[in-house]
C-alpha cells in the first residue's frame, strides 16, 4: 500500500490511520466489516489528485478493540471524524465499501456542511437496521461466541446458509469462513454481531435531503450486498449516479479495476480534482 499508518487514540483504543498525504481532493474511504486499509486501497484509484484517508475501525486491521461498548456504526463514524479533524480535513468526500458506505452515509446526514460528496460501494444497508442480508454475520458471530472455533467453523460450513452461499455467492462464503480463522475471532465476533444488527442511522427522508454529488456502485452474485440495496439508495439520494460493475465472484481483478475507474471518473467529473481541504 506504500503508506505508513499513524496512531489515533480513542478512549483506550489505538486506531491505525492511513493518510496518503498527497494533497488534492480529500476523500475519506472506509473498508467493509472485517476489512482493513489494504481493502480500501484496492478499491480506490491510486492518484496524486486525491488525498485518501482510511481509519482501520476498532478490532479490524491493526486497530485495537478498546473496552468501550457497544460497537456501532455511529461509534466508527465518530472515530473517522476524529481522524479527519486530526488530519486537518474540514471538508471531504466520504465513501467506503459495505460498512464503510454506511459510515459515509451517516457522516453525510450528521455533518452535511463537511461532506462534499458520497461514494457508496456495494452497500449492505439502505435505511433499516439489521437487514436480512446481514443475518449470516450474526449466525457466524453466535457460533464463534458459543463453540470452540474448529467446531464452530464446521457447523457453519454444514449449515443451510453456507449451502446457499456456496451456490449463489461463493465469494461471500469465503469471507464468512475466513472470520473463524481470525486471530481476534472472539472480539471480532462481538463487532460482527453488533454491526450486523445495526444500521446507518439515516432515514429515507434524510438521505433524500442533501443535494450532494453521489455515486452508488453495485454488483451481482452477492447476497451480502444486494443489487437492490444499491439501486434503492441511488433512487432515493437526489441525482445519484449508479454504476454496475463485474461481480467479484466472476473476476476479482476486473471487479476492482472497474470500481477504481468508476470512482476516479466520478471524482474527476464532479470535483474537477480541486483541493477542497
Amino acid at each position: 500500500m506504500g503508506v505508513a499508518p499513524t496512531i489515533l487514540l480513542r478512549d483506550d483504543a489505538a486506531l491505525r490511520v492511513f493518510d496518503t498525504g498527497q494533497g488534492g481532493l480529500p476523500v475519506i474511504f472506509q473498508h467493509g466489516l472485517g476489512g482493513d486499509a489494504t481493502q480500501a486501497a484496492q478499491n480506490f484509484p491510486d492518484s496524486p489528485s486525491y488525498r485518501r484517508l482510511t481509519v482501520e475501525c476498532r478490532a479490524q486491521g491493526g486497530s485495537d478493540a478498546g473496552t468501550t461498548r457497544p460497537f456501532s456504526i455511529a461509534m466508527f463514524a465518530d472515530d473517522v471524524l476524529a481522524a479527519a479533524d486530526a488530519a486537518g480535513l474540514d471538508r471531504f468526500v466520504a465513501g467506503g465499501i459495505s460498512m464503510g458506505a454506511a459510515i459515509a452515509l451517516q457522516l453525510a446526514a450528521r455533518y452535511p456542511d463537511r461532506v462534499l460528496g458520497l461514494v457508496l460501494v456495494r452497500p449492505a444497508w439502505a435505511f433499516d437496521a439489521a437487514p436480512q442480508n446481514m443475518r449470516p454475520y450474526v449466525e457466524v458471530a453466535e457460533l464463534i461466541r458459543n463453540r470452540p472455533l474448529d467446531e464452530a467453523r464446521d457447523a457453519f460450513a454444514a449449515s443451510a446458509t453456507a449451502a446457499r452461499f456456496r451456490t449463489e455467492a461463493p465469494d461471500n462464503l469465503a469471507s464468512l469462513l475466513g472470520f473463524f480463522a481470525r486471530d481476534n475471532a472472539a472480539v471480532f465476533a462481538e463487532v460482527m454481531q453488533a454491526i450486523a444488527n445495526d444500521g446507518p442511522g439515516v432515514t429515507r427522508a434524510e438521505a433524500a435531503a442533501p443535494a450532494i454529488p453521489t455515486v452508488v456502485i453495485g454488483s451481482c452474485i452477492d447476497l451480502v450486498h444486494p443489487m437492490a440495496t444499491a439501486r434503492s439508495l441511488a433512487g432515493v439520494i437526489p441525482n445519484a449516479a449508479f454504476a454496475e460493475v463485474t461481480p467479484k465472484a466472476t473476476d476479482k481483478e476486473r471487479h476492482f479495476a472497474e470500481i477504481r475507474a468508476t470512482i476516479g471518473s466520478f471524482l474527476k467529473d464532479r470535483f474537477n480534482n480541486q483541493d477542497q481541504s
